[in-house]
């Protein structure tokens, strides 16, 4: 199964690296040179990567079809794709796993349902749409906030604190 690693984002310096949206739990496993990604959109791939490196916190990659920085600003917006099985890890999952699972509250009330998972600086973010309709909800995807993910049983619980999705009800 196809699962997205990376987004690439600005060019960084004249000499073709790119920055990039972290999308693995194990970066220093999957960029290392030599690596060789699929690419969404597939016209521009795939990429095989010279170099990985810590910027100030942020992951630079250099990819060889990449040498200057016109052709790592062409490369804005796109996914990084590799081949992968389901995770393994009890606590860890792809995006793909959780997008459209039904997202209830402890009592088994349904809250939503799960359209994206955003991946941040301190945490990553469930947002849902509301059944309630409104605006999206983003909630902290931490266990306190989500006891239960069931990608088996097309779920995931949420705890939210008070009003996180009352301010979507009429």
């Amino acid at each position: 199964m196809e699962r997205v690693v990376a987004r690439i984002g600005r060019a960084h310096g004249l000499h073709g690296e790119v920055s990039i949206e972290v999308r693995t739990d194990v970066p220093e496993q999957r960029f290392v040179p030599g690596a060789v990604f699929d690419t969404e959109p597939a016209d521009r791939g795939p990429l095989t990567l010279v170099s990985a490196r810590d910027h100030r916190g942020v992951l630079l990659l250099a990819f060889e079809q990449a040498a200057d920085r016109a052709a790592a600003e062409a490369l804005r917006d796109t996914m990084l794709v590799v081949q992968a099985d389901a995770s393994d890890e009890e606590d860890a999952w792809y995006e793909d796993e959780l997008v459209g699972l039904r997202v209830e509250d402890p009592e088994g009330q349904v809250l939503g349902e799960l359209v994206q998972l955003e991946t941040g600086g301190a945490q990553d973010l469930l947002v849902v749409r509301p059944a309630a309709g409104g605006a999206h909800v983003r909630v902290p995807f931490v266990s306190a906030l989500v006891p239960v993910v069931d990608v088996a049983g097309g779920r995931v619980v949420v705890d939210p604190p008070g009003g996180l999705f009352d301010r979507n009800e009429s």
